[in-house]
């Protein structure tokens, strides 16, 4: 396991705890869930983003995506099948859990399997009151002040 430390920086930083914790909580989902299974993670354009999974030997109703605030969880569970008698098992059939941290805004828009890969379509909209906008900047009281 890596471990980082983000002393340096936070000694040095005001408000960006939520990030060093996002960060650490990053490197322990990953240490815990290895590389399975493997994922891309696709910027389409400014707001749109797809994350594609390879999910082989999986049957859609063996799959779940649940979307909560900030984190997107894929999870597979794979049916026992009783009637096959492997002479070797190559292509894993292992339970998994794979999490995704989400920024603010980003929303789960749809999802498809074809072909053992699983595609999660992913688009940010900021709302119109987290937007940046100026301010108008009036006299009154100050303006006053300075005569």
């Amino acid at each position: 396991m890596r471990a980082y430390d983000f002393s340096g920086f936070s000694r040095s930083s005001v408000g960006f705890e939520p990030l060093f914790n996002l960060i650490s909580e990053a490197q322990k989902r990953f240490d815990q869930e290895g590389g399975f299974p493997p994922y891309d993670i696709i910027r389409k354009d400014e707001s749109s983003y797809v994350i594609r999974l390879a999910v082989a030997g999986f049957s859609r109703d063996e799959l779940t995506i649940t979307a909560r605030q900030n984190l997107l969880t894929v999870a597979g569970e794979k049916k026992a099948d009783e009637k096959r008698q492997y002479l070797y098992e190559g292509i894993s059939g292992r339970s998994f859990e794979r999490q995704f941290s989400l920024a603010d805004h980003v929303e789960v828009t749809g999802a498809r399997y074809e072909n053992g890969v699983l595609e999660i379509e992913l688009r940010q909209e900021i709302p119109e009151a987290a937007k940046p906008r100026k301010i108008a900047i009036n006299g009154g009281a100050t303006a006053k002040l300075l005569n």
